[in-house]
């Protein structure tokens, strides 16, 4: 597999993308569709990205935004910040970084029938990636997202008890007609670095719902429906204010995403028991 990144103009893209899905959200505001969906629909949005490649800081960027101001109409941007390994070896480690989120970045690959992985991308509910350098186009591709099925996820009874996260995850597949792996993926709200080396060095970066534990924990067969208690060791140190717990349903390959959900471990009615 051949590594290599984007050399794109991306620093307009972030308020260019607004702009696009703040228009596209006019245009259906002035021709009501009485098909339109009633909830936001989840949209499940991988960036691979890595603190040593100097192409993707504007990326990061725009993931936050994406994520802090939620400007797709009809959709809520459940995003993942997957930090990939590869550009480890030119001056700066990522700390954030994992070699099995790169082997999951090459399976996307092999699964697109791509000749090789490059940072930053974007890949949408499993099978689509977004060309950074078209917002309009990648703006359209978000809405349509907006508008595809989804099977119903739901995350309840989350909390923390020493270092143990729990929570009881629900799948209703009873619409839907393939088979299905379900992934539970522990992410940082937040995290930052001070890069001293390589192609960011002297640079200070920081990141939205970065992936630290990205687990898969069950299956969804069609036509059923998936229940599961789950749990998972949180790595030491971790402070749970700072944890988010995505689930979502994802068709093998990988391939399509059917539905996905999230839950912030500060937002949960249980969110930290005392440690013991």
């Amino acid at each position: 597999m051949r590594y290599t990144k984007h050399t794109l103009f991306l620093l307009p893209l972030s308020l260019m993308l607004v702009c696009a899905l703040q228009r596209g959200q006019a245009q259906t505001a002035s021709a009501p569709n009485a098909n339109a969906p009633t909830a936001s629909a989840p949209i499940l949005i991988e960036l691979f990205t890595s603190e040593g490649c100097s192409s993707c800081p504007p990326a990061d960027s725009w993931l936050q935004k994406l994520d802090e101001f939620q400007p797709i109409p009809g959709g809520q941007a459940i995003v993942l910040s997957e930090h990939v390994d590869y550009w480890n070896h030119d001056g700066w480690k990522d700390p954030y970084s994992s070699s099995s989120l790169t082997d999951r970045q090459n399976e996307y690959e092999r699964a697109m029938g791509l000749s090789q992985a490059v940072t930053p991308q974007v890949i949408v509910n499993g099978t689509v990636g977004l060309p950074l350098g078209d917002p309009k186009l990648l703006g359209q591709l978000l809405l349509k997202a907006a508008k595809a099925p989804q099977a119903p996820v739901r995350i309840t009874a989350l909390s923390v008890d020493g270092d143990l996260l729990r929570a009881h995850i629900e799948v209703d597949g009873t619409s839907d007609k393939h088979n299905a792996d379900v992934f539970a993926a522990i992410a940082l709200d937040h995290a930052e670095s001070q890069v001293l080396h390589g192609e960011n060095g002297g640079k200070h970066l920081t990141h939205a719902a970065v992936v630290q534990d990205l687990t898969k924990i069950g299956k969804l067969e069609k036509g059923k429906t998936f229940v599961q208690d789950y749990q998972v060791k949180l790595k030491p140190g971790s402070d749970p204010k700072n944890l988010r717990l995505v689930v979502f349903v994802q068709v093998s390959g990988p391939g399509e995403v059917l539905g996905a959900a999230r839950q912030e471990l500060a937002a949960s009615n249980k969110v930290i028991a005392s440690n013991r």
